[in-house]
Formats: structure tokens, C-alpha cells, sequence
């Protein structure tokens, strides 16, 4: 039977659309260089889709676009419409990344849903509201008080991006989001990007090594090898 969500994503409205530009970022580890001189503007809503094979450096990019790792030199800029903004707290919890092994908590998928939310301060109806919400759009509501350890490799996955929806990130970064998990689950998580590209507000930049996969889910397409971007 098709995987099909009750109801298309949706984020919280900003007044300006969150822009992310890189400009000449390297990083090397031990003096082995793995990003040389990366540029590129994600200033579009939809879903950007960097490909490169596996060890190029793109994950490293990844991290670095979502501020959990420092880059040796060049710039990381975001922008709220024309304004520059502060890399502080408030801008770090308007972005997200899922890697592409989901940890979770040994707790129900729900708690592990509620975590961020909570650390956010909010009211207790409205954190399982979101959640609850959350896990119906990923198609986890069934599993909402399982054990998380207790999923296949695919539910975890799809727990994740429903860990990070629920705070309703402007922009969500995804790292070979299907790298680990079925062809059932793979459909699903490419269907779960699709829909989320209709609902507008949240932009998606994500990794993978399958083009075929990047064709069907990048509005751009971004191509890194030996550490440089370009697009094919």
C-alpha cells in the first residue's frame, strides 16, 4: 500500500525567508585537506541535494553548514531576508541536522521526539501537540510509546527526521538521510523530502551518493569532488 501522511508539513511562518551563504570554506584534518575553497549560496526555498561519492568531504560541509563543527577558514553566513544574523542560540535553534545514523534515546520514540522541545521551554500541550503531529507526518504515530531502541533501521531514521520537524526548523540539513536503511523506508523518507518541499517553509540540504536519488529530489543540484562544489 503507498506510504501516504495525513496532512502536508507545516512550519512555523517567519516574516523572512532564512538565506545560508558559504564562501571559500577549507577544513583539513591532521593536514589532509578535505574542503578546498567551497562556495555556494543557498538562498532559494526547496530542496538542495549535494552528491559526491563516498569520502568527499561531504559530510564535513554538512556539519559545518549547520554550525556543529568550525571550518579553517572562509565564511558561514545566514541572513533573515537582507539581515545578517548572529550565530547565537536563537539562530542555532532555527536550524538542524540529522546524520545519517539517527542516535536515540533509550526511552519511547515519543519522549525522544519531545527531547528538543522541551529543552525549548515550552508547555506541555503544546510540546505533544507538535510531537504527536511530528510523528504522524514520518507515519511513527502507531509507534509513539514503543522503546526507540527497539525499531528497525528505517523507523529510526524516519524517528530522527521527526525529531528534528518537530521544532520546526527554517532550515534542515540531512546527511544521506537513506545511506543505512530499505527500500521501503528509502521510498518513504524521498516521499516524507517531497512533501515537505509543498509545504514552503523549511529549506532542505541534503547529502547522497545516489544520483538517481538526487535527480528525483533536488531542485538544485550541487556536485562536490576532491573537497570543491560545483554544479554538474
Amino acid at each position: 500500500m503507498p506510504y501516504r501522511r495525513k496532512e502536508p508539513w507545516r512550519e512555523v511562518i517567519r516574516s523572512r525567508f532564512m538565506k545560508l551563504v558559504v564562501s571559500h570554506i577549507r577544513k583539513a584534518y591532521g593536514g589532509n585537506a578535505i574542503l578546498r575553497d567551497c562556495s555556494a549560496p543557498f538562498d532559494n526555498r526547496g530542496t538542495y541535494v549535494l552528491m559526491g561519492p563516498n569520502g568527499c568531504g561531504k559530510s564535513t560541509f554538512l556539519r559545518i553548514c549547520a554550525l556543529l563543527e568550525k571550518q579553517d577558514g572562509g565564511d558561514i553566513s545566514f541572513f533573515n531576508g537582507e539581515l545578517p544574523l548572529r550565530q547565537d542560540l536563537s539562530l542555532r535553534r532555527r536550524i538542524t541536522l540529522v546524520l545519517a545514523r539517527t542516535g536515540v534515546f533509550n526511552t519511547t520514540v515519543f519522549k525522544n521526539v519531545t527531547y528538543g522541545l522541551t529543552i525549548r521551554g515550552l508547555q506541555h500541550d503544546e510540546i505533544a501537540r507538535k510531537a504527536d503531529k511530528a510523528l504522524a507526518f514520518v507515519g511513527l504515530e502507531q509507534k509513539k510509546n514503543q522503546r526507540a531502541l527497539t525499531l528497525s533501521s528505517g523507523e529510526t531514521q524516519r524517528l530522527g527526521i521527526a525529531r528534528a520537524l518537530a521544532i520546526e526548523p527554517e532550515i534542515l540539513f540531512l546527511d544521506e538521510p537513506t545511506a543505512s536503511v530499505d527500500q521501503e523506508n528509502t521510498e518513504m523518507i524521498e516521499s516524507i523530502i517531497r512533501t515537505m518541499k509543498k509545504g514552503g517553509r523549511t529549506s532542505v540540504i541534503m547529502t547522497t551518493h545516489d544520483r538517481e536519488q538526487a535527480e528525483r529530489l533536488a531542485d538544485i543540484l550541487l556536485f562536490m569532488k576532491e573537497g570543491i562544489i560545483s554544479q554538474p
